[in-house]
């Protein structure tokens, strides 16, 4: 991609629910763990950042400031965020298209970064829409992708078709699954069951050279019955907020029985061990970010209120994202699979398809 003689992740400081501090302190955690590797590059306001680096009691020579002197907060409009020429998000992106960074993490205002992205570093060819990628845990261990999870309310066809090869490339890449197994989110397994975009994706996705297993169903996920899972925006973040209430809900649930008598105490006790593995397998700090596959450069949006445990991982996976050159392999795969898509170009009548349209507000995580 360049030639700079290690990876460079640009990580945008400013904005975050959490804090510029906390950011800061998951960029320096992430730099340690990649070494002669790679740096982190931390983008904002120099005079917020500088402090918390000189409290260090130990150098971290693989990091470094780009000062960005505006804010985008988390309750602007995308399209008022990306107006800030001077803002992190604009500023890390800038150094992704100059290739002067080889990836850009994000935990602020989800809108913003989307829609700057797009405008910044374009589709990669062939793609009409880019998608928001998370990570599932499931009972067998093996992570289940999927996508989209937000960033197009309303499908069609060939958005669904070309989601499931960059799903695939993401698999395979980044969790090593060869011939990952793929499959349709619907309200079954029969291809009879769905609706019409379903049906239409179906006679796509059949056709395409990826490891088409079908419908699955919401209940596959988690039991891990595939490897990539496919739907529109819509419905992916309404699963998504739902899979993000579990632990909580497995917390509280737990807490309230511990309660009730002196024998739960005790058990507890002896279920420690597997709780604390349990807790970091539903952690979404564990996974870091979210993948925004499809823009022509590494992108990942991390949860508003991340810590520096997130953001540490969300780099590291930034790093293997750009190390593995999976915006190159996407780009082969569409064109290897004829998926392509006419990238929002205006059509006929001169108006604008294929638009990527954020489905989540500027004070969303994700």
């Amino acid at each position: 991609m360049t030639d700079l003689s290690r990876y460079k992740i640009a990580l945008d400081v400013m904005g975050a629910d959490a804090g510029a501090a906390t950011i800061v302190m998951g960029g320096v955690e992430a730099a340690r763990r990649l070494g002669d590797r790679g740096e982190v590059v931390l983008v904002g306001r120099r005079d917020e950042i500088t402090p918390v680096l000189e409290r260090l009691t130990e150098p971290v020579p693989n990091i470094s400031v780009e000062h960005a002197g505006e804010v985008v907060t988390m309750d602007m409009a995308a399209t008022d965020g990306v107006r800030m020429r001077d803002s992190s998000i604009a500023v890390a992106t800038r150094l992704v298209k100059e290739r002067r960074a080889h990836a850009f993490v994000s935990p602020g205002n989800t809108g913003a970064v989307m829609a700057t992205s797009l405008l910044t570093l374009g589709r990669i060819e062939g793609v009409s829409r880019p998608a928001i990628t998370t990570i599932f845990p499931t009972t067998t261990g093996r992570p289940t992708v999927v996508l989209d999870v937000g960033a197009n309310a309303d499908c069609k066809p060939h958005h669904l078709a070309q989601f499931a090869v960059m799903g695939s490339v993401y698999s395979s890449l980044i969790f090593n699954h060869e011939a990952p197994r793929v499959g349709l989110l619907s309200i079954g397994e029969e291809r009879s069951k769905g609706n019409e975009l379903i049906f239409n994706a179906q006679k796509l996705m059949q056709n395409l050279n990826i490891n088409f297993v079908g419908n699955v169903e919401g209940r596959d996920i988690l039991a891990g019955t595939v490897d990539v899972v496919v739907t529109d925006g819509f419905t992916g973040n309404i699963l998504l907020k739902f899979g993000e209430s579990i632990q909580p809900m497995l917390v509280n649930a737990l807490q309230r029985q511990i309660q009730t008598n002196i024998f739960s105490r005790i058990a507890v006790m002896f279920l420690l061990p597997f709780l604390r593995r349990l807790k970091r397998r539903l952690d979404y700090a564990e996974a870091g970010g979210a993948p925004l596959l499809g823009v022509d450069g590494v992108v990942i949006i991390c949860h508003g209120r991340s810590n520096a445990k997130a953001i540490s991982n969300a780099i590291m996976a930034a790093y293997e994202m750009a190390r593995r050159n999976i915006t190159d392999r996407i780009r082969e795969d569409i064109i290897a699979n004829h998926a392509e898509g006419n990238n929002g170009l205006p059509d006929s009548a001169g108006k604008q398809r294929n638009r990527v349209a954020c489905t989540t507000s500027g004070n969303e995580q994700h």
